[in-house]
């Protein structure tokens, strides 16, 4: 039987962010065409082009690898680690284990699109079986189009085709009963492969977040305790009411079509309304990725000409320091932001509030915060994180218009009313009550030490100045078209 098996011929797994067995494509096809499966998993920063993998991202890629590491040998096989340039490590990898075929699930990024393009060809021009899989996503990106043909830019309606066809997913793919294990591969130590960040910044995300494929069903089934709440809820960041599953989902611990096949087993809650609300972000995910591969360029300048013309500010390098480390002296703003950087992670309400601050109120460009948040978050991923932005800028595809401002203020006294999530991440206002926790610059008398401060802008001037630089820009767009 041992002689039979190890004459089986041997396929490369090439892993990115599919840091799973569970449901793996590129996994199962190897098993479905009768090869010994070997994975890998290669750190090519170049291969990521100008958008490489932030602090927060690196600091969950370690935790992860090492958990699919165990996981891969609890089934008696292994992860090989390797760095550098993806081709010339599988080239390698092929070599010293004689495989016949590489398989992996796509990446929808333009940098990746083109490496995996180049990676594909050289791996066919070496007499090699070379295949990439659907993974990632619900549907892939070029699979639905309007009428016309041409690529949706509005979420309703891409959504509405998306419901039509969501009966006719396949199931998720099981997982190998075994491994293989390979002895004649080399490959670097877990910890050798990643160094723990020194000092360890990142040590409250453990706190929260635990990565892995084994964590990230813990959070799933957590949720499920509080899914039927999630559509009333999930804007109040003061209540656990959101999944947290977009780290989880971001590196590929879980897709998608297995939180979808899970929800559907749940007959009580199938058809909630905190389901189809949930499953309705699911499409936001799946609409990001189909705007990311048909506007590929969206990554680095806006994807509409909406803005054209508008007056953006000259960016003060104190003022954006500030907005990073949550010191503008609004409280919703700056919770969020401490929040981020302590966790990693940030409520997605309050992201909206952050982002309007930044691009209206302090009226700076986009891509400012974009990069920021690309190096905070573990949950960073490119589609998400360019359409989340072009969105709250007014740039993008669908986007809010960008005269509309959020209040800050406002936003806090609605969605944290009692004052519990300010009062979470900015401890010096623990002596505000409900009243005046949004705006404590109210109560002087209260003020002790730095913080709180007054807000490093007029919030009224600012949007009056923002809603005046829009009809500028708005103007110098109406006389182009003359």
């Amino acid at each position: 039987m041992t002689e039979d098996r190890d004459a089986r011929p041997t396929a490369l797994i090439w892993l990115r962010r599919d840091l799973r067995l569970v449901d793996n494509p590129a996994l199962s096809r190897a098993l479905e065409r009768g090869m010994r499966p070997l994975l890998v998993y290669i750190d090519d920063a170049a291969g990521s082009g100008h958008w490489q993998e932030g602090a927060a991202s690196r600091a969950w890629l370690r935790r992860s690898l090492a958990a699919l590491d165990s996981d891969a040998r609890a089934l008696g096989g292994q992860l090989v680690l390797r760095r550098g340039d993806s081709l010339e490590n599988l080239l390698d990898i092929v070599d010293a284990v004689d495989a016949a075929a590489v398989f992996w699930n796509r990446r929808y990024e333009p940098a990746h699109r083109q490496s995996d393009a180049r990676v594909k060809q050289a791996l066919r021009d070496r007499g090699l079986e070379a295949e990439s899989c659907a993974g990632a996503l619900l549907f892939e990106p070029w699979s639905l189009q309007t009428q016309a043909g041409a690529p949706y830019r509005v979420f309703t309606p891409y959504w509405r085709k998306a419901g039509e066809l969501l009966d006719e997913l396949a199931p998720p793919l099981s997982a190998p009963e075994t491994l293989p294990r390979f002895a004649d591969v080399q490959g670097h130590s877990i910890d050798a492969f990643l160094e723990a960040p020194k000092p360890a910044w990142d040590h409250g995300f453990w706190d929260v977040h635990q990565p892995g494929e084994r964590g990230a069903w813990q959070r799933f089934a957590g949720f499920l305790e509080c899914i039927d709440a999630y559509q009333d809820q999930r804007d109040r960041p003061d209540r656990a009411q959101t999944s947290r599953l977009s780290p989880h989902l971001a590196f590929g611990e879980i897709t998608p079509r297995q939180i979808l096949f899970a929800l559907r087993r749940q007959e009580t809650l199938a058809r909630s309304k905190g389901t189809l609300g949930f499953i309705r972000e699911l499409g936001w995910r799946e609409f990001s990725y189909h705007l990311l591969f048909h506007f590929p360029d969206s990554t680095d300048a806006d994807l509409t000409g909406a803005m054209f013309g508008f007056p953006w500010s000259d960016v003060d390098t104190d003022l954006l320091e500030d907005w990073k480390r949550g010191r503008t002296g609004v409280p919703m703003v700056d919770a969020g932001m401490r929040e981020l950087w302590a966790t990693g992670s940030m409520h997605n309400r309050v992201r909206m509030v952050a982002a309007s601050f930044l691009t209206k109120n302090l009226r700076y460009y986009w891509h400012h915060g974009a990069r920021w948040f690309w190096d905070t978050l573990v949950d960073a991923d490119l589609a998400n994180n360019t359409q989340g932005w072009q969105w709250s800028a007014g740039t993008g595809a669908d986007a809010a218009p960008y005269f509309r401002i959020f209040n800050p203020v406002s936003q806090g006294k609605r969605f944290d009313p009692d004052g519990a999530y300010v009062r979470r991440w900015i401890p010096e206002l623990t002596r505000f009550d409900a009243k005046t926790i949004h705006e404590p610059w109210t109560r002087p008398q209260l003020i002790e030490g730095d913080y709180p401060r007054a807000p490093i802008v007029d919030l009224g001037k600012t949007r009056q100045a923002a809603l005046d630089a829009w009809q500028q820009g708005k103007e110098v767009r109406s006389m182009l078209r003359d």
